[in-house]
This record gives C-alpha cells, sequence and structure tokens, in this order.
C-alpha cells in the first residue's frame, strides 16, 4: 500500500531523451514520493521507454496535447497523494530536494505553493530564468523574480537563501496541496501555456493562501527545453496570457486603467521587435493583443469575486530596468 503524501508529476510531449537524461536523479532522489510521468500523447517512444526501463513509475496518458495546463488538469484527478510536484521533464533534481516541502506543509497550513530555489542547469552557478528565488509581478502585470530580472540572471551567491513569501511559483517545479488545486479548478486551460501558473497563484491569494520560497529545496533547470525562448509562438503566449491573467485578477477600478497602460507599453516593445528586424515577434505581439481582445468577454467572466488591492511590490519593472538601469532585485528594493 502506498503511503506517500507527496507525488511527483512530470509532464511529457515527444520528450524522451529528456527523460532518460533526467529521470534517473528524480527516482535515485525522490524515496518519499510516487513518480508519474503524465503523457501529452507523444508520438514518439517516451511511454515505452519509461515502461521499460523504470518499472516504478507510475504512467497516465492523456488523450491530447492540451498544453501545460490541460495535460495538469486531465492527469491530476488521477493521483491520489495529498501534495503534488508538477515537475518539468528538463529538471536535474538534487539529494533532499522534497523533505524541506514537506516539512513546511507540514508545518504551515495556511502555505498552499512553494517553490525550491532553481539555478540553471547549463550554468550551475546562476539563477535560471524560469522562476529563480521566486516571482512577483509589477504594477501593469510584467512578472520578474529574485535573481532573474527581463534576461539578466544573477549569480547565485546566497543573498536569496531565506524562505520568504512570494506572489508567483514557477510552474518549471510547482509544489500545491491537492485540496487546493481542486478548490482552484485547476490551471486556466485558455492559457495553454505560458503563465498559468502566474493566474493559479494569483487565484490562489486572492483566497488567502500563502506561496513561499524555500531555498533548502535546490534544483537545475535546463528551460526553453519545450518551447525555445527565441520562438515568436512564445512571445505571443506570454503576452496573450499575460493579459488575459490581469483581465481575471486585477482588482475592481484598476482593470481597463492597466489594461490600457498595457497597450501602451506592448506597442513599444512591438515596435522594439520591428526596428532589430525581428517581424514574427512584432507580429506575435499584434497578434496576441487581437486575440486577448475578442476572449476579453470570457476572461472577464472569470473574475473572481475578491482580488488582492495590493498585488505588486514594484510599479514598472520596465521603467527600473531600462531608464533607471537596475538590473537585479536587490535594487529595486
Amino acid at each position: 500500500m502506498n503511503t506517500n503524501k507527496i507525488a511527483v508529476v512530470i509532464l511529457n510531449w515527444n520528450g524522451k531523451q529528456l527523460l532518460e537524461q533526467f529521470l534517473p536523479t528524480v527516482i535515485a532522489f525522490s524515496k518519499e514520493a510516487t513518480i508519474y510521468v503524465a503523457d501529452n500523447a507523444s508520438s514518439d517512444e517516451s511511454v515505452t521507454f519509461v515502461k521499460a526501463n523504470f518499472t516504478d513509475v507510475k504512467i497516465i496518458q492523456n488523450i491530447e496535447n492540451g498544453g501545460y495546463a490541460k495535460g495538469y488538469n486531465d492527469a491530476l484527478p488521477k493521483v491520489k497523494e495529498e501534495l503534488f510536484c508538477l515537475l518539468n521533464s528538463d529538471i536535474e533534481v538534487t539529494e533532499n530536494w522534497l523533505a524541506p516541502m514537506l516539512s513546511e506543509f507540514e508545518s504551515n497550513p495556511e502555505t498552499a505553493i512553494i517553490q525550491p530555489k532553481i539555478l540553471d542547469f547549463k550554468q550551475k552557478t546562476h539563477f535560471e530564468y524560469a522562476g529563480a528565488a521566486g516571482g512577483f509581478i509589477d504594477k501593469y502585470g510584467y512578472p520578474y523574480c529574485r535573481g532573474r530580472i527581463f534576461h539578466t540572471l544573477e549569480k547565485d551567491t546566497k543573498q536569496y537563501n531565506d524562505t520568504s513569501e512570494i506572489f508567483w511559483a514557477s510552474g518549471a517545479c510547482l509544489f500545491i496541496r491537492k485540496t487546493v488545486f481542486t478548490e482552484l479548478n485547476g490551471l486556466d486551460e485558455d492559457f495553454f501555456a505560458h503563465q498559468e501558473e502566474i493566474d493559479m497563484c494569483w487565484r490562489a491569494l486572492n483566497l488567502g493562501y500563502k506561496i513561499k520560497y524555500i531555498p533548502k529545496s535546490v534544483v537545475f533547470h535546463v528551460g526553453g527545453a519545450t518551447l525555445e525562448s527565441t520562438n515568436p509562438k512564445k512571445t505571443y503566449l506570454n503576452f496573450r496570457n499575460s493579459l488575459c491573467m490581469l483581465a481575471k485578477n486585477l482588482p475592481k477600478g484598476k482593470l481597463f486603467p492597466i489594461i490600457f497602460s498595457r497597450l501602451i507599453l506592448d506597442g513599444i516593445a512591438a515596435l522594439q521587435f520591428l526596428i532589430k528586424l525581428q517581424f514574427t515577434h512584432f507580429l506575435a505581439v499584434i497578434k496576441a493583443h487581437f486575440h486577448f481582445y475578442a476572449r476579453l468577454p470570457k476572461m472577464l467572466k472569470k473574475r473572481q469575486k475578491t482580488q488582492q488591492k495590493q498585488y505588486f511590490q514594484h510599479n514598472s519593472i520596465i521603467f527600473s530596468y531600462f531608464v533607471k538601469g537596475k538590473k537585479i532585485y536587490s535594487d529595486l528594493l
């Protein structure tokens, strides 16, 4: 009989090579957990490979590739453990990475979501883009992290070795209580991929839950293994989903002023792409806005009755970074 409290659930889509590289370490260092591979209708030999080589790993086969959000929404109801770890397939975990998370959940019932320290697999002395030492958003919804602002990645000198409350936890490695995931109705499938974890965290905060960063747990993330950062589809999804997240969660009275401001700011970003002759990214931003306005009525229907009035700790990360030259998190304080 399985008595594990935590399930490590790796979402996979045509990722046989990543599973071959990283799954053995996850198994070796996750004795406290049941390990699942949730397969998003892969067309490669991923499932066959796992079944043949890792008999203790449980397989959940989704019938379609619905992206990150739908993939986990389809898979997690089939998981019985009371704590979930949503883990990217391109992450190397470290010894004792689960114990600090279990301790936090057991000691603090109000803690609903946790993120470990996420370092760069390719440069292990530095923080990784997707999450670093915990995430925040500015007044206009632009995400940034302790240890990463835009594309400036800080070296890990233990400057963020404090357990702290954060605004969002990275979907690359996100721990959440099963009860909370269910209460939130999971991830928003309209996002498909990118920033759906920020939206989910915002909705959790609106319900009074806490989100923590626990640096005693360390993982290394390759990043961009599924969708490269240079891919215009990633640009499109990030811009569109950021706007959708704002429409769903901004406090009453701030919604339309902030959306209007984003129209201007995103327009400037699009022009920057155009000046750099990055035409596909320019078009991706324009497309993102048109698609957002088309689905705005649907997003407004998803608004919760309660919203956090003070959802940001910094007014404009763009102004601070590009105008004032504040490139690292400590400069913002």
